[in-house]
């Protein structure tokens, strides 16, 4: 018989949360057999990435997996064999009760944030705390041997081959979310948080003699976007065109669309978590907006990523990646930097489909927990 899945999610940050617990709880349906309920306590933020979702419903089931809605009153319910606490969200103290008193006590999992600092392999699969006798353990996503690995499908990185090999899958795709590129133009995707250092950015974009076709999915970085270019609003569909820049608004698609939008782009500018592994599935260079935290301690997990990423470029390479995410994080001056990546732009892109071999080669974070429950029991 099959093992049952609890997995809980409190949506934070509007899509990150959801974005990776609903990944993941396809993943276990689809490829391991595994009985899944997803636990939300906002189906609207869930509606966005998943539009079959309909957010009166308490339970339903979308692509195998039963997503219920976390209710604050908590109803009386079985506990699962193997339960999962999403990003250290804190469960209902009914349901643990309700694990503790099961006859074979389930395996509680507290699936952590992503982060390539080094002192997360020595954490990851070690217990943490007990309630009544179930003991909880860290469970850490991560970039070498020794983590849990990241949320990775079986064939994604062939299909994502076949479909960048396409041309014209790829004009077909865009068509049908309303772009039309130019033959030259690069285009790149933006799915950031707010960030004063876009202007100088969309400038430098501006000025190049290389047009680029900057695609923007609905979101925090619209406000700036706007401003810059100095208009009332700039609602879905909205294209604005600066010199050499075409700026495009695009709806909130579907995971799989978005993974298809990455695919189609030279250049993918990504924020918190799920979006930052798909943007390294897709191959291509990217620009990672890290989730901010109080007194700065997202640098050092931004400076613990880039020594990992750029260790197998040059010098001058890595300079160049590691000043222009710096200068995005920090929101500074970015034209220069932006123009000084473009400078190492063949070693930038071939690096990215090297990355992105090298971080497929691992068991992806699926399996992972499959395995650490198999092992457990």
């Amino acid at each position: 018989m099959k093992a049952s899945w609890d997995i809980f999610c409190s949506v934070v940050d509007n899509y990150g949360d959801i974005g990776v617990t609903w990944r993941l709880a396809r993943q276990l349906v689809t490829e391991h057999q595994c009985h899944v309920r997803l636990w939300v306590d906002d189906l609207r933020a869930f509606e966005k990435i998943c539009p079959q979702i309909d957010p009166q419903r308490a339970c339903q089931q979308q692509d195998g997996v039963q997503v219920c809605h976390w209710p604050k009153q908590w109803p009386e319910e079985a506990a699962a064999d193997v339960v999962i606490a999403a990003f250290a969200c804190q469960l209902p103290h009914a349901y643990m009760e309700a694990m503790a008193e099961r006859e074979s006590t389930p395996l509680w999992l507290n699936l952590d944030y992503l982060s390539a600092e080094d002192w997360v392999s020595g954490c990851h699969g070690l217990p943490s705390v007990k309630f009544r006798g179930v003991q909880k353990y860290f469970f850490f996503p991560g970039f070498q041997a020794g983590t849990g690995g990241l949320l990775r499908e079986a064939g994604l990185l062939e299909q994502r081959r076949q479909f960048q090999a396409d041309r014209q899958a790829q004009l077909d795709f865009l068509q049908g979310l309303g772009v039309v590129p130019a033959a030259d133009t690069r285009l790149i995707s933006l799915f950031a948080y707010e960030n004063a250092g876009l202007g100088s950015w969309l400038q430098a974009l501006a000025e190049d003699l290389q047009p680029s076709h900057l695609l923007v999915p609905e979101g925090r970085i619209l406000g700036d976007v706007q401003r810059w270019l100095g208009v009332d609003s700039l609602p879905v569909g909205s294209v604005q065109v600066r010199q050499s820049l075409t700026v495009q608004v695009l709806p909130f698609v579907r995971q799989q669309d978005y993974d298809r939008l990455l695919w189609c782009c030279a250049f993918n500018a990504v924020r918190g978590e799920d979006s930052f592994v798909r943007a390294q599935w897709a191959a291509r260079p990217m620009l990672w907006h890290i989730y901010r935290q109080d007194e700065d301690i997202h640098l050092d997990k931004l400076e613990a990523f880039l020594a990992l990423y750029t260790r197998a470029l040059s010098p001058d390479a890595g300079a160049a990646v590691l000043a222009l995410w710096q200068a995005w994080n920090t929101e500074a001056e970015m034209a220069q930097a932006w123009k000084n990546l473009l400078q190492h732009w063949p070693e930038v892109a071939a690096h990215a489909e090297q990355w992105c071999l090298e971080q497929g080669s691992q068991a992806d974070l699926a399996a992972a927990l499959v395995q650490f429950y198999l092992n457990w029991i």
